[in-house]
């Protein structure tokens, strides 16, 4: 009911459940009859599925503002797939201390990734990424627009 407020049908967001849902030791049904999810997949959806982003459009460029909270520059990684495709991702890992014992865990862990399909006026050369505070900002400038094409002008000869 809740998908069909925000314009989601049942089927796909019982897929995404369904996905979301995979205990890290399952990766198909039982027996091998059938397949399913690799256990890399569910772990990138779930990634996906857990890691906000915004997309602003600027005049001259795309920028993804995307969340990396107790990330490091060195553990953030922007990469470029399939010649269109910016890929975000970083892992959090969790602080090991042999003295220390946790009460509660709430905070997230694991992996973040994002995947985002570019534009064709997006140039794929001029790509930079800032990240302050816990926030990843990758800049993807535009290309400039192409110069409309001037008619030819034949001259006439007079025969």
């Amino acid at each position: 009911m809740a998908g069909m407020m925000f314009g989601l049908d049942a089927p796909m967001m019982t897929a995404l459940q369904h996905l979301l849902d995979i205990p890290d030791g399952e990766t198909g049904a039982p027996g091998g009859e059938k397949q399913g999810p690799t256990r890399a997949y569910v772990r990138d959806a779930r990634a996906m599925a857990a890691t906000p982003a915004d997309v602003k459009e600027l005049p001259g460029a795309y920028a993804f503002v995307v969340d990396m909270p107790g990330l490091g520059s060195g553990d953030i990684k922007v990469q470029v797939e399939d010649e269109r495709v910016l890929v975000i991702s970083g892992e959090r890992r969790r602080e090991e201390k042999e003295d220390a014992k946790y009460l509660r865990m709430e905070r997230r862990m694991g992996k973040l990734m994002r995947k985002f399909v570019l534009p064709e006026n997006a140039d794929m050369e001029k790509i930079s990424a800032a990240c302050r505070d816990g926030v990843l900002t990758v800049t993807v400038e535009k290309l400039p627009p192409p110069e409309p094409k001037k008619p030819k002008t034949i001259q006439v000869q007079v025969a």
